[in-house]
């Protein structure tokens, strides 16, 4: 049942307010890039290899809404990150090709030059940085759902010993899970909480539904979005998760790329654009909006 709920489902968390966009967020395959002309001040820093062969190959993990996923066609990518991705493309003057790839292989896909970009609400790690030039474009937020209701009485600072899923290679499992584990629990002598690494987070709230596991940890606007498509399935704790650390999202390429400074310029370009407050308000994801596309 899960497995097609993000695939349909009705509006988004968010409308954009124009009638003509009125209807299913998910159906919609309209392109938001349509129209966009190119910044000639990116276009100038593009290096000639780029412009010879005119397109840019993105990868992404189309199954993680309602930031990056398939439009109800099974085809189309849509949400804040294909858009993202479509808009930084018409900047720069290029054509946009996609690759949907599992999130885990994404960082070995750009260091081997499989891939020239990644928009994928990836956080720039330390251990990121190492190997990838990242480039800030919104931040975000993570929650934990439970059962509806709550039944077993979780809290963000109680979640000792329980089984609390986290999604392969995510910021999550390598960092904010041990993390609050640490100070909410074994510093308090309690039991760690136990991380259940899952391939999606669609897995994870199916685990969740089958009494599997006690909780998800993840992106805060992903699980609002699934409790919206399935009412009286999930309860998102509140407040967000306090994890004492950013949540900051960055475009990823690998580190010392030529095409770094163009596609910097293109996502400031994009930032500063009405089409990227129409994409957030389209997948209700205004919250999360920033100014400067810092280079990390």
């Amino acid at each position: 049942m899960l497995a097609i709920l993000f695939a349909l489902g009705g509006c988004g968390i968010g409308g954009s307010g124009d009638p003509a966009q009125e209807g299913s967020s998910t159906s919609s395959t309209a392109d938001i890039s349509e129209g966009v002309q190119p910044d000639e001040s990116a276009v100038k820093l593009l290096p000639q290899s780029y412009k010879d062969r005119g397109e840019l190959t993105v990868a992404m993990d189309l199954h993680y809404p309602p930031t990056t996923f398939l439009a109800e066609d099974n085809t189309t990518p849509i949400g804040l990150n294909p858009d993202m991705a479509r808009l930084i493309a018409k900047k720069l003057g290029l054509k946009l090709k996609f690759e949907n790839t599992s999130f885990d292989t994404i960082i070995p896909g750009l260091d081997g030059g499989r891939y020239d970009f990644t928009a994928t609400t990836m956080s720039p790690t330390p251990e990121r940085l190492k190997v990838l030039d990242m480039i800030d474009y919104f931040n975000g937020g993570v929650s934990v759902a439970v059962a509806h209701g709550n039944p077993l009485n979780i809290s963000n600072d109680d979640m000792c010993g329980r089984n609390i899923a986290v999604t392969k290679g995510s910021n999550a499992q390598l960092k904010h899970l041990p993390n609050v584990s640490e100070w909410t629990c074994t510093s308090k002598g309690k039991p760690a909480i136990n991380g259940v690494t899952l391939p999606n987070v669609q897995e994870a709230l199916t685990q969740l539904t089958s009494k599997r596991i006690d909780g998800v940890f993840y992106d805060t606007p992903a699980l609002a979005w699934a409790a919206k498509q399935q009412p009286n399935t999930f309860t998102i704790l509140t407040p967000q998760m306090d994890t004492r650390s950013d949540h900051v999202a960055a475009i990823g390429l690998k580190k010392g790329s030529p095409l770094t400074p163009a596609l910097q310029k293109a996502v400031q370009s994009v930032l500063d654009s009405p089409e990227y407050k129409q994409s957030l308000a389209n997948w209700g994801l205004e919250a999360g909006a920033i100014t400067e596309a810092k280079l990390n």
